[in-house]
C-alpha cells in the first residue's frame, strides 16, 4: 500500500507488542497504521522452514496460562502440540523425573521419590510453586522483592537442588545463569508454569503473531517500511513523513531506546543460542524438557521438538533443540562440545545427527534485575509518545502482549475526549 501522510496513531514495530496494540486500537475504532521495517511481522517470534524442518528463532513456547493470550487468539485454532508437564534431570548415569503435581497429580509419588535433591527440597519447591499458582497475582507482587536465587534460598531449598535443577531451568527461561532476575518475575513465571500447559503450534511459533494479526485489516500493516526518526506528532520513514496524534514505539528494546532518544533507558539484554540437530531417530520418545543436573553449565536445556510436534521434522526424522545461555559463535569446536554434551544428557550417540542450524540471539530477552516492582513500567512518555514491549512488563511473550495492550489503552485514554472511547 502507499504510505498515508496522516493518521491518528502510528505503531512502530510489528512484533507481538505492536500487534497487540493494533488489535486494541482496531477494536476501539481508532484510525491506526503499523509500520514494520522487516519483510514480515512477528519480531523476535519467527519460524524458519527449511527442507521440511521447522526451526523457531530460538527455543520458544506458548503457555496457555498467559493472561493476555485468550483475548487475542483462539488457542485451539493454533493447533497446539504440548510438552509433558515436568522435566527430566540428568545426574550421572540416571535421568530423574520431576512433574508438576498441580497438572499431573498421579505423578506426585514418583516426583517425591525422585533422586533429585532431598525429599524436603522437593516438598519445599512444590510448596513454593503451589503458593505462586494459587495466590492472587497482586499478593505475589506485594511480597518483598529480591533475586530469584535469594527467593529460592528463602524458601528453604538447598544449594544442591538450586544448582542441579533450578539454575539450569531458570537460566533457560530468563537467559540468566546468575539468577539475578527479580523474584517478582520468577514468581509470576512459576505461577504461569504451574497453571498452564506448554507447547508450540503445529506450524511453528510464527503461527502466534500470524493469528494475532489475522483479524486486522491488512492494508494498515505497512511491511518493509523503516522508521528513520520520530518526534512529537511525526514519524519519518524511508517512504516519507506521517503526521499523527499519537505513536507507540513497539520495536525491540534497543531500537526503542535509540528511536526515543533517551526517554527510555537502554536496557541490558541477555543472549541465547539454540542448536538444532536432525536425527534419524529420537534419543527419547517423550516430549519433555531435559536439564543438565551435572553442573556442566554448557547446555541449559534440550528437547526433542518433533516428539511434541511431528510437523517440525520431515517424515521419519527427529528435530532436537539445545539451548545455551549467552552467545556461542558457530564453529566446529562448539558443535563438537554440544554433541558430546547432548550424548551425555540423552545417554545416546549423536554421531549420525546433522547440525541443521545455530540460532544466535545476542538480544534474546531484556534483563529483569531488581527492582521490577509490580512489573509495569510507564508507557506514556509525553508529547503523544508511548512505548510498548516486554521491556516495559516482564521478559516473556506475556510481557510483550500485555505491554502492547497496556500502551494502546494509554493512547485511548489520551485521545478519549476526541474519539469517544
Amino acid at each position: 500500500m502507499s504510505q498515508p501522510v496522516e493518521v491518528d496513531v502510528v505503531i512502530i514495530g510489528g512484533g507481538l507488542a505492536g500487534l497487540s496494540a493494533a488489535r486494541r486500537l482496531d477494536r476501539a475504532g481508532v484510525e491506526w497504521l503499523l509500520v514494520e521495517a522487516s519483510d514480515r511481522i512477528g519480531g523476535r517470534v519467527a519460524t524458519d522452514v527449511v527442507d521440511g524442518w521447522h526451526m523457531d528463532r530460538g527455543f520458544q513456547v506458548i503457555n496457555t496460562a498467559y493472561p493476555r493470550l485468550p483475548a487475542l487468539v483462539d488457542i485451539d485454532a493454533l493447533d497446539m502440540r504440548y510438552f509433558t508437564s515436568g522435566v527430566l534431570v540428568r545426574r550421572g548415569a540416571d535421568l530423574h523425573r520431576l512433574e508438576n503435581p498441580l497438572r499431573e497429580p498421579l505423578a506426585t509419588p514418583k516426583t517425591l521419590l525422585s533422586g533429585v535433591g532431598s525429599l524436603a527440597d522437593r516438598l519445599k519447591f512444590a510448596a513454593l510453586a503451589t503458593r505462586c499458582a494459587t495466590l492472587p497475582a497482586g499478593k505475589i507482587l506485594d511480597m518483598p522483592e529480591t533475586t530469584t536465587q535469594e527467593m529460592l534460598r528463602r524458601a528453604g531449598i538447598s544449594h544442591r537442588m538450586i544448582e542441579e535443577v533450578l539454575r539450569p531451568f531458570f537460566s533457560g527461561v530468563f537467559a540468566d545463569r546468575s539468577l539475578e532476575t527479580s523474584s517478582h518475575v520468577a514468581a509470576m513465571t512459576l505461577r504461569s508454569f504451574a497453571r498452564g500447559r506448554l507447547g508450540v503450534p503445529a506450524a511453528g511459533m510464527a503461527a502466534l503473531p500470524a493469528a494475532i494479526a489475522g483479524p486486522l485489516p491488512f492494508p494498515q500493516l505497512l511491511i518493509g517500511a523503516r522508521t528513520l526518526s520520530i518526534g512529537p506528532g511525526i514519524v519519518v520513514t524511508d517512504g516519507g513523513e506521517i503526521r499523527c496524534r499519537a505513536m507507540i514505539v513497539a520495536t525491540d528494546p534497543l531500537a526503542a531506546s535509540e528511536l526515543l532518544g533517551g526517554r527510555v533507558p537502554r536496557p541490558d539484554m541477555h543472549g541465547l543460542t539454540t542448536f538444532y540437530f536432525g536425527a534419524p531417530r529420537a534419543p527419547i520418545d517423550e516430549p519433555i524438557l531435559l536439564l543438565d543436573g551435572d553442573r556442566r553449565e554448557i547446555i541449559a536445556n534440550t528437547i526433542v521438538m518433533s516428539n511434541a510436534a511431528p510437523e517440525y521434522a520431515p517424515g521419519g526424522m527427529s528435530l532436537i533443540a539445545a539451548s545455551v545461555v549467552g552467545v556461542s559463535a558457530p564453529s566446529s569446536a562448539s558443535e563438537a562440545v554440544i554433541r558430546v554434551e547432548l550424548s551425555r544428557i540423552y545417554g545416546a550417540p549423536t554421531d549420525d545427527w546433522e547440525l541443521l542450524n545455530v540460532v544466535t540471539l545476542p538480544h534474546a530477552l531484556p534483563a529483569a534485575r531488581v527492582p521490577q516492582s509490580r512489573l509495569r513500567k510507564p508507557v506514556a512518555l509525553g508529547d503523544g509518545m508511548f512505548v510498548a514491549g516486554d521491556h516495559r512488563d516482564s521478559p516473556s511473550i506475556q510481557g510483550a502482549l500485555a505491554g502492547g495492550w497496556r500502551a494502546a489503552g494509554a493512547v485511548l485514554a489520551a485521545l478519549g475526549a476526541h474519539v469517544g472511547v
